[in-house]
Order: structure tokens, then C-alpha cells, then sequence
């Protein structure tokens, strides 16, 4: 698929192996497993950095396939969720940085259109978001908002 705000082609990734069922080696159980990702949960860690630390330390290859739920879905069961989702935190410290440099660099016109660019999408995850019920109808994104909740 195409990109949406450029004139290239997407990129090439590599592929998770064809496997549906978690293998024998995985020396952890469904329940241990669970129990990690509420403790990592609780520490602040993001549900990406949870898989990773399973994957690289514990040997997990693929929690879902250890569990049958995903880490957001388990975090969500314990009640250890945060309050905003992962992708729309992302972008927003994205779009504060990038403030930041444009306050330094006021000429940095290229970085102007690279926030607008950003801040476009953080609108359009919003939107999809309070339609699907996981932000609520009032929330709303601005700069000024964003520096304060996540700073």
C-alpha cells in the first residue's frame, strides 16, 4: 500500500513464521505469562516493550499464541491499561519533540509540514477512537493539552 502523504511505496518487512500453536520449548505457562505482563504493566512499560521483554528474556516467541489473548487484551482483563492508547501517545511526544525543534529552528520549514503532517493523524486517530468508544466524546487534541498529559 502506498503511503498517505508521500509519493512512495511502502517497505518491505519481514514476516512472522507460519505457525499456529505456541511451541513446546516456551518454558513459561498462560498464567506466569499473564502475571508478567500485569508486573511490566504496572511499571510503565508499553504493551511493544512487554513483548520484547518476553520475547528477549523470558522466551516467549508470541504471547497470543502462549495465552490466546493479546498483552493489550490481558492489560485490559487486570485493569492495568493506560489511559490513552499506545499509537496516539507515540505520535503525540512526536509532536511535541518536533515543537520543540521548530521553537529552536523557526525557519525549519520542511519540519512545519512534517507536524502538520503528524498532528493530522493524531486527528484522524482521535476521531476513529471516540468512535470506538476507547476515548471519550469530549476528549480533545491540542499541543498545549498534549505537553501537559504526557509530560
Amino acid at each position: 500500500m502506498a503511503r498517505m502523504h508521500t509519493r512512495r511505496k511502502g517497505k518491505a518487512c519481514s514476516k512472522r513464521p507460519m505457525i499456529t500453536e505456541n511451541p513446546d520449548w516456551v518454558p513459561l505457562k498462560a498464567t506466569e505469562i499473564e502475571d508478567l505482563v500485569e508486573k511490566f504493566a504496572k511499571d510503565g512499560v508499553t504493551p511493544a516493550m512487554i513483548g520484547m521483554i518476553l520475547r528477549d528474556q523470558y522466551a516467549v516467541p508470541n504471547v497470543k499464541l502462549a495465552t490466546g489473548k493479546t498483552v493489550t487484551e490481558i492489560m485490559a482483563d487486570r485493569n492495568v491499561k493506560g489511559e490513552l492508547p499506545d499509537d496516539l501517545t507515540n505520535l503525540m511526544v512526536r509532536a511535541i519533540n518536533l515543537n520543540n525543534h521548530i521553537k529552536q529552528n523557526p525557519k525549519d520549514v520542511a519540519n512545519k509540514r512534517g507536524l502538520a503532517l503528524i498532528e493530522a493523524k493524531i486527528r484522524r486517530l482521535e476521531r476513529y477512537y471516540k468512535e470506538t468508544g476507547v476515548l471519550p466524546k469530549t476528549w480533545k487534541y491540542s499541543l498545549a493539552n498534549a505537553e501537559l498529559m504526557l509530560k
